[in-house]
């Protein structure tokens, strides 16, 4: 399988390529040229360990091979995707049930509580296993608006030959991702930018794009740009769908939480790729670019501004070109797919402080509870599963006052939170990253950061 840019006028490459480059050297996305279609039949039979899916439901690292695989056939991965899957897939995704006629897809059980680390730890699974022909060290690249950045540290962290470079807009998440951002050290370095997360990205974005700074300093991205994060995203809505399908005979209906339309893409693939997947519904806090697009307005980002789940405050989302890419550039197919509802922070506050007896929600996933909610109150009836992208107590500064209670800490997190944690300031230019990939023990030079002051102190709550 090759995949070409989703702006068309860079070479197709193979997966392996796509992986290590994170981003097109046309500034595009890379996507398959054709997605493999499969029924739900290729998901019985043996299974990696020797299970019927009949007699026994699969685990996540089974249904992630077996939907992977059309993906990595010929590649030098091939050989070690069932070891990669069964490396990265090490944690439950369970669905829960809420009530009735709504559940809870959970994917917040891996090491930094957050589901990005599906995608985090398959990709550094990946990278670990490309050689570098060249033996030099590659910066893996990320901009982050909370979650993200954890998850690739965690996921890299120790990992020979790979560094990582983390931006996060400074004072715009939350105190905890703060910490977590900052407490790996080693090879991982947090650079915490003065400005929003749609610098960041843009700043990510123009870094590998450059092709000069690229020859100097070999970069790949661990966004959801990157091919190596999107695909494993699939694997826990390709599990869930199909357990679903065996309990029910039906498709599972999804509410998804979303910014940079990551996460949601996975869900879209996994439909188009055959998995018994029905209707797909967007959740998106008062950043209205996706709601306003899928109400019939033309798509227009537009700067991003500061929410209560601020893990969602992007204006801009990446992943728009691969939504229009899966419909051929045709906006009306595109809004086809779902709908996008916006959530303002007064309903994030109602939903998290109502249904805290009975469920700790994140602000994010809140989001998905509305829309769920305003589904229901106009009269649908139907099942549907609502997306968990992340453990409440990485939002405890929201969630504890409205919950009125405390939130228990996952083991996980209660270790990165004791460790001690820095963060450099970088000012919210181009070339300001850029001379500090290049120079990077000058980075912490007036000369460099040239940087206004810190938006907002980050702190330890280790002890809280």
């Amino acid at each position: 399988m090759l995949f070409e840019s989703t702006r068309q006028s860079a070479p197709a490459a193979t997966v392996e390529e796509a992986i290590a480059a994170g981003l097109a050297p046309d500034g595009g996305l890379y996507v398959p040229q054709k997605l493999p279609v499969l029924d739900i039949g290729h998901f019985d039979g043996a299974q990696a360990r020797g299970q019927s899916f009949h007699s026994d439901p699969p685990t996540l690292p089974d249904v992630a091979t077996r939907l992977l695989a059309p993906f990595f056939d010929g590649s030098t991965l091939a050989p070690e995707l069932a070891a990669i899957c069964r490396e990265a897939f090490d944690f439950p995704v369970p669905v829960v049930p809420f009530d009735d006629s709504t559940d809870v897809l959970e994917l917040f059980h891996g090491p930094t509580a957050a589901f990005k680390d599906v995608g985090a730890r398959f990709l550094a699974a990946c990278m670990s296993h490309l050689p570098r022909p060249d033996g030099r060290e590659l910066t893996v690249l990320v901009a982050t608006s909370g979650d993200t950045g954890a998850a690739v540290a965690a996921a890299f962290h120790g990992r020979p030959g790979l560094r990582v470079v983390i931006l996060y807009p400074d004072g715009r998440v939350a105190a905890r991702q703060a910490h977590q951002l900052g407490c790996f050290g080693g090879n991982v370095h947090a650079l915490r930018v003065a400005g929003r997360f749609d610098d960041c990205q843009r700043m990510a974005k123009a870094a590998l794009s450059d092709s000069g700074l690229n020859t100097q300093v070999p970069l790949t991205s661990a966004n959801s740009i990157s091919l190596g994060r999107l695909l494993p995203q699939m694997t826990y809505y390709a599990q869930a769908s199909l357990l679903h399908w065996r309990a029910t005979g039906t498709r599972i209906n999804l509410v998804i939480p979303t910014g940079n339309l990551g996460n949601a893409l996975a869900a879209l693939w996994a439909r188009a790729m055959g998995l018994p997947i029905g209707d797909v519904r967007l959740a998106c806090n008062a950043n209205r670019t996706l709601p306003d697009f899928f109400a019939g307005d033309a798509y227009s980002p537009r700067e991003a501004i500061a929410t209560l789940a601020n893990a969602m405050d992007v204006g801009a989302p990446s992943n728009f070109e691969r939504l229009m890419s899966l419909y051929h550039g045709h906006a009306e197919g595109a809004r086809l797919a779902g709908f996008a509802e916006a959530v303002d922070d007064a309903e994030i506050a109602d939903v998290i402080g109502r249904h805290a007896s009975h469920y700790l929600f994140c602000p994010h996933t809140a989001t998905a509870m509305k829309v769920r909610e305003r589904m229901a109150e106009a009269g649908d009836r139907r099942r549907w599963t609502i997306v968990a992208t992340a453990h409440p107590a990485k939002f405890d500064s929201v969630v504890e006052p409205l919950a009125a209670r405390a939130v228990p800490v996952p083991p996980a997190l209660a270790a990165m939170l004791a460790r001690p944690s820095h963060a450099e300031p970088l000012a919210a230019e181009d070339a300001a990253l850029r001379e500090w990939l290049l120079q990077p023990s000058m980075a912490s030079t007036a000369s460099v950061l040239r940087t206004r002051p810190s938006l907002g102190k980050m702190e330890s709550t280790a002890k809280r």
